[in-house]
């Protein structure tokens, strides 16, 4: 019986005769020979029917096929250094599903939003092929070092009750009668994991209730929230420092095809996987946009562009380290040596990609924390709970978020953020 396989296995089956289930993403005819571009879900590759190899009603198929059409092969692969892929099927035999016309995503350029708008359709092309590839493989990277590092995986609630990073860019929901808002984090609850489990992460969608109009932000994405108790914040800086770069290198490992199709550079990737981060202050931060001639000055928040300018400085990533306490969220310890700062860093991609993750040591002193509760013109009775950590059996802790899609388009190169979301949801949709 013919061995049923998929376009990814083809490397262990040179020579043999193989049955495969694909999908015809182009064609086109020489005379007696149809060349077929085909896809499984697995990878694209070629495969060849010549007139005189099948039956005539087997040529006639194969002539008449639209884009999209479905269909079993029979055939024998062959190596071929010409293609991208290393292998072609000579084709023996072809068994029609189903064929169809005017698949609305044809084989020419097409902008954005119009992809967008048929993302349901256009994540089967090369390009969003390749970069779901990848999120997958960074997905696996980050569960397989959290459990080798000891970690447990701890699921946060989607619906909360307080915020923990201000309540402006909360979706509000009526919740049985009582106020509920789409999570704009699982820290708070990741905190009460680590109390309880020493180290957790939580992964999850994440929601922001902002106008998402830009190339990176986005109202629905997913976050990576490790949370980790009897740990000062430059040991999380070596976990985060350590985390990021076997992602690099899982990805650099097992993701070659699919940065090819991307025409991604490896090298470009490479020093991110060797680690050597740079912690750069706030404060210099804030001298190398000013030496450069911009309008920034102590105390400001970095924007979008800000950032990038910063990262285009280095080949890898780097830490900011230690903001100025008016900008960052209530939870964080400040710095003993400098109380207008906290014990924060956020790390920024380079290239111009701007930040992709953030942490701080939390502040774990009851009297400090309720406090700044208060300063933060937040409802101390909501997070009464939250204070409890704080009351029974307390210990210095830490933590830090990655934005997981601004990860992805970092590692993929992309232009708009999202093109690392499999589903954009309309609120997502990319708007000039």
């Amino acid at each position: 019986m013919t061995k049923l396989i998929s376009i990814r296995d083809c490397s262990q089956h040179v020579d043999e005769t193989v049955k495969m289930h694909v999908w015809l993403t182009d064609k086109r005819s020489s005379g007696k020979i149809v060349f077929l571009q085909l896809r499984d879900g697995t990878a694209f590759f070629q495969g060849v029917i010549r007139k005189n190899d099948v039956s005539e009603a087997v040529f006639e198929t194969a002539k008449s096929l639209h884009q999209e059409a479905s269909f079993y092969l029979t055939g024998t692969v062959h190596q071929d250094e010409r293609s991208h892929f290393g292998y072609e099927l000579q084709i023996s035999d072809l068994e029609l599903v189903t064929n169809t016309e005017d698949y609305p995503i044809g084989n020419k350029e097409h902008g954005i939003e119009f992809l967008l708008d048929h993302r349901h359709l256009w994540l089967r092309s090369r390009r969003p092929f390749a970069i779901m590839r990848i999120r997958n493989t960074v997905y696996k990277a980050t569960v397989d070092f959290f459990e080798k590092e000891g970690f447990v995986k701890f699921d946060a609630p989607i619906f909360m009750h307080s915020a923990p990073e201000g309540t402006t860019e909360l979706f509000h929901t009526e919740y049985f009668g009582g106020d509920a808002y789409l999570s704009q984090s699982g820290q708070l609850y990741g905190e009460v994991g680590a109390e309880a489990f020493g180290k957790i992460f939580t992964f999850g969608p994440t929601f922001r209730a902002e106008e998402s109009k830009t190339r990176r932000h986005l109202t629905e994405f997913w976050m990576m929230e490790p949370e980790m108790a009897w740990m000062h914040q430059d040991e999380s800086l070596d976990l985060q420092e350590r985390f990021l770069a076997y992602v690099i290198k899982q990805v650099l490992e097992n993701c070659q095809y699919e940065l090819e199709l991307l025409e991604r550079d490896p090298k470009k990737l490479a020093p991110a996987s060797e680690g050597n981060y740079t912690r750069l202050s706030y404060d210099d931060a804030v001298k190398l946009l000013q030496e450069d001639g911009r309008d920034f000055k102590w105390g400001d928040d970095f924007g979008a562009p800000d950032e990038a300018f910063i990262s285009e400085q280095f080949d890898r990533p780097f830490f900011i380290v230690n903001y100025p306490t008016a900008i960052k969220p209530f939870y964080m310890k400040k710095n003993p040596d400098n109380p207008k700062e906290y014990l924060c860093a956020d790390v920024l991609a380079p290239e111009g990609y701007g930040e992709i993750m953030g942490g701080s040591e939390r502040e774990s002193d009851y009297e400090t924390l309720n406090k700044q509760i208060a300063e933060a013109g937040l409802n101390e009775q909501d997070y009464s709970w939250y204070m409890d950590l704080r009351k029974y059996g307390s210990v210095p802790h830490s933590g830090f978020g990655m934005g997981f899609e601004r990860v992805i388009a970092w590692i993929c190169k992309l232009d708009h953020v999202r093109e690392a979301i499999p589903f954009p949801r309309m609120i997502n949709r990319i708007q000039p």
